[in-house]
């Protein structure tokens, strides 16, 4: 093996190893390095023994799904180890235009009628009603301009940090990622300019006024430092 720079870096972490793989070389110098660093008895595996996870780091290489599969049989053959996850620098043009949809705010002029589904990739906001039995849903934020009379679900792939603001707040049922909460049953004063928002550590739907949204934002960007 040549003795200038190490084409292949294997780390230890607390949840299994980390392959570092050199982005600037070919494939193919990668494939010989990486054949010849597993070939030490220290990776290979008895029967018994338990798997080991790997995350691949490819950097700034864009790996088909050939390469993975040439990844795949190099490291997990006769031995222990199971590739856990990819991680690349590099967004496809399918990855770069799901982001562009989740940043998105789709802005709507109209009525969300009863029997009414709409459904929005990214943040929305209406300027209408959701009416009592209408139902408006969206993978990022929901700000209703209007009346909130119905049901909302925001967040919708799984968004926790997902928000819901009303200039009217009185509905029949909200959803932030998969915790939701139901007013049905409930008789509810029209409360103006509301927002919702996930309690983490309740686990629960909260509504406050919206200027209180300045300190949901503070703790969660000192969550994000910590």
């Amino acid at each position: 093996m040549s003795q200038g720079k190490s084409l292949v870096t294997i780390k230890g972490t607390k949840d299994g190893l980390t392959f570092l793989l050199d982005d600037r070389c070919s494939f193919e110098q990668l494939e010989h390095e990486l054949k010849e660093k597993l070939s030490s008895n220290y990776y290979k595996s008895e029967k018994d023994d338990p798997h080991v996870y790997v995350k691949v780091n490819v950097g700034n290489r864009y790996i088909t799904d050939s390469d993975r599969e040439k990844l795949e049989q190099l490291i997990t053959s006769e031995s222990h180890l199971r590739i856990d996850q990819y991680e690349s620098a590099v967004v496809t043009l399918k990855e770069a235009k799901a982001m562009e949809e989740q940043a998105q705010t789709v802005t709507m002029v109209r009525m969300i009628r009863s029997g009414q589904v709409v459904t929005i990739k990214g943040n929305v906001l209406l300027i209408g009603d959701v009416n009592p039995g209408g139902l408006l849903v969206a993978t990022g934020n929901i700000y209703v301009m209007g009346a909130l009379k119905g049901k909302v679900h925001a967040g919708s792939e799984g968004n926790e940090q997902a928000m819901i603001c009303a200039a009217v707040m009185t509905p029949t049922h909200l959803q932030i990622a998969s915790t939701w909460r139901n007013f049905a049953d409930q008789t509810l004063e029209e409360t103006q300019m509301r927002a919702a928002f996930l309690n983490k550590v309740e686990n629960e739907i909260v509504i406050e006024k919206v200027q209180g949204l300045l300190d949901v934002e503070f703790l969660r960007e000192k969550e994000a430092v910590s």
